[in-house]
């Protein structure tokens, strides 16, 4: 089991993968040392770093301070904000201003952003040059208790979302708590949806925790925020020890994931739905499917609904405007999913509060029926 370890100013814990094992450190003011936890790792010090126009303006140049500090050399790549930035255009535009940068085999990619930023930079990382160093310094609540962690990449395609991409780890995590302060609530409570889902598929006395402390951590009280992070990480590190490429165990990491995604298909991958929001949501209707279908009892589910519904997030098609949107379009998103197999689709359903299974070869009519009545 990996625990934490802990000091007055952070927390460390180890993602035991082997040779590829890394760290991830939890706290608050880690941006400003962050170039001295990077150094050590670095084969040459030449670095790329990648982050997006809103979190450029805020912490862009308190990590270039960090790395100058360290000796480390450095250029940096802006993106636009947004999912509509993981695309295979800007990933173009991404992979050639990086080389143009003098990337080597040497130099290290650092991701400076939340979940798209993460995601699109690590792609590039494990392609350019067939592979380079990459750290994820995530910025938004879902990137730091979820996406920076594990070594999924990827980019959407038009067909679906993160159909594109590869499994590839990064040398370090760093976590700064303090850059949550920039962010708007409505992106705090994205990544809270994504916190819930450890104690949904895992352990319910965290789930418990969560309905006792949700809306002080989305609040950003210290050590609630902590706790969550560092509480998700650590479960988030045993499943990636365990089942890297996603063979077995690692699939639970995605409840919620199909019928999310699927919504932000049908939102057009845009702001008009944010990821750990379509998550959340996607949760609620797991929860609803596996009731209609026996394997879970109805007040299990009520309970997760009132509590996303009690700290502001979407649990109705209809909040998000997709009351009246035919089932059919929704299932037809479903079955682009990167866990369809043989043309059969798969769901993380629930069987209690703390414990969910995989389902092969969902029934497609009774959840047409169901997503009908949603």
């Amino acid at each position: 089991m990996t625990m934490p370890i802990m000091t007055a100013e952070r927390q460390r814990l180890r993602v035991e993968l082997g040779a590829r094992a890394y760290d991830i450190v939890v706290g608050a003011g880690l941006i400003a040392t962050a170039g001295h936890e990077i150094r050590p790792l670095m084969r040459r010090p030449h670095a790329v770093v990648v982050s997006d126009d809103n979190v450029a303006r805020h912490w862009l140049e308190p990590l270039l301070a960090s790395l100058a500090a360290a000796g480390i050399s450095y250029h940096t790549v802006v993106l636009p904000p947004g999912e509509e930035t993981k695309d295979l255009a800007h990933f173009g535009r991404l992979a050639e201003d990086v080389l143009a940068c003098g990337l080597e085999r040497g130099s290290m990619l650092i991701a400076l952003g939340g979940g798209v930023v993460g995601d699109i930079t690590g792609f590039a990382a494990a392609t350019l040059l067939r592979g380079v160093d990459f750290v994820q310094l995530p910025t938004t609540l879902l990137a730091q208790v979820d996406s920076s962690v594990g070594g999924k990449t990827a980019i959407n395609a038009a067909s679906g979302k993160i159909l594109i991409g590869a499994f590839y780890q990064p040398r370090l995590v760093v976590a700064d708590t303090d850059v949550l302060a920039t962010l708007p609530r409505r992106e705090l409570l994205a990544g809270y949806g994504e916190t819930v889902k450890y104690g949904l598929i895992r352990d319910a006395a965290f789930f418990a925790w969560c309905e006792r402390q949700g809306n002080a951590l989305c609040g950003l009280a210290p050590e609630p925020l902590r706790h969550a992070i560092v509480t998700s990480c650590q479960m988030k590190a045993e499943i990636v020890a365990g089942d890297e490429r996603e063979e077995g165990e690692r699939a639970l990491l995605n409840f919620g994931h199909t019928f999310g995604h699927a919504l932000e298909a049908e939102t057009g991958f845009s702001s008009r739905l944010l990821h750990g929001e379509a998550v959340a949501l996607g949760m609620v209707l797991a929860f609803g499917f596996a009731a209609r279908l026996g394997l879970v009892a109805e007040g299990e589910g009520e309970r997760v609904r009132r509590h996303f519904a009690a700290v502001g997030l979407p649990t109705r098609l209809a909040e998000i405007g997709l009351g009246e949107v035919a089932p059919e379009r929704l299932l037809a998103h479903m079955a682009k999913d990167k866990k369809v197999r043989d043309g059969k689709l798969t769901l993380i359903l629930p069987r209690r509060i703390g414990e969910a299974f995989i389902m092969r070869d969902a029934p497609t009519a009774e959840l047409r029926d169901f997503l009908a009545a949603a």
